[in-house]
């Protein structure tokens, strides 16, 4: 993940990591009254922003999500908990370039023109929406906050379909104009700043694997812990009290630790080679 450093060296990538934090804490704080978990979650349609942000600014969308996020949460939702909502956010804007270049490798345009790129879009918007849950669910688990179960499940479906109903709309509107702007991570970076994927197919697997995997294995830990009937696990007031299990606690670690490994694997300098050379830059 070489980029997530080297991108600071431009101040296009700093501009955009600003705006991208700024749009999505806009977006988000007006919403903030809309509670499903009091003073942890509320119904988020602004989480369309760091997937398509990722897509578009790579690296500096990842950042933007992550402090955008952490603006938010000064309006109500603020603290320990938030460190998870730092990182999950991070990862909820880097996984969606992390995995376009997984999928379309060789092509460099990061919008939905196709058949086949709707369906990556939507693959890639769920491992993204389980990933950050993973984090944010596990870490406030672990804190006491919030049950696993309750957490997980809102955050992972309140990404999923932000993602999935406004990104396809949003990249469509948005992928010209930031081309014709020359505003496209993929331009305004150097290869050499970014890491080249490695085994590709397997960081492919291993990202699917940690976290749609990890939110699955995570549920099921959760449901047998609570002794509860599924619908009613974690969510119930006894459940709710039921926190800190050592389960999840160390159940998710190994699942947390191939979601950085398959960001690391999956690398992203395909992408910008692939962009330079189809604008006819030297590289």
């Amino acid at each position: 993940m070489r980029e997530v450093f080297t991108m600071w060296r431009h101040t296009q990538m700093v501009v955009l990591v600003a705006l991208s934090a700024a749009i999505y804490a806009a977006v988000l704080i007006p919403f903030k009254g809309f509670v499903l978990i009091p003073g942890f979650t509320e119904i988020r349609p602004a989480n369309v922003f760091p997937f398509v942000f990722g897509l578009l600014f790579g690296p500096a969308g990842a950042w933007g999500a992550a402090i955008g996020n952490l603006i938010g949460d000064f309006f109500g939702t603020l603290g320990l908990g938030s460190i998870s909502g730092f990182v999950g956010n991070f990862f909820l804007g880097l996984i969606p370039y992390k995995l376009w270049g997984a999928f379309f490798a060789g092509d460099p345009a990061q919008t939905i023109d196709s058949r086949k790129k709707l369906i990556g879009f939507i693959g890639i918007v769920i491992a993204a929406s389980a990933a950050c849950a993973l984090w944010i669910a596990w870490f406030n688990d672990l804190l006491g906050n919030v049950p696993f179960a309750a957490l997980g499940s809102i955050i992972t479906v309140n990404n999923a379909v932000a993602g999935i109903v406004l990104g396809p709309i949003l990249l469509l509107v948005l992928y010209p104009r930031v081309k014709r702007w020359g505003l496209l991570w993929t331009e305004i970076m150097h290869p050499e700043e970014v890491s080249p994927a490695r085994l590709r197919t397997l960081g492919n697997i291993l990202m699917w694997v940690g976290s749609v995997g990890g939110i699955v294995v995570g549920l099921i830990i959760a449901l047998g812990l609570y002794e509860q009937g599924f619908a009613a696990a974690g969510f119930t007031p006894e459940g709710f009290g039921d926190v800190g299990a050592l389960g999840i606690g160390l159940g998710m670690i190994p699942f947390l630790a191939l979601i950085v490994i398959a960001s690391i694997m999956l690398g992203g300098r395909e992408q910008v080679v692939a962009e330079q050379e189809g604008s006819g830059r030297v590289v």
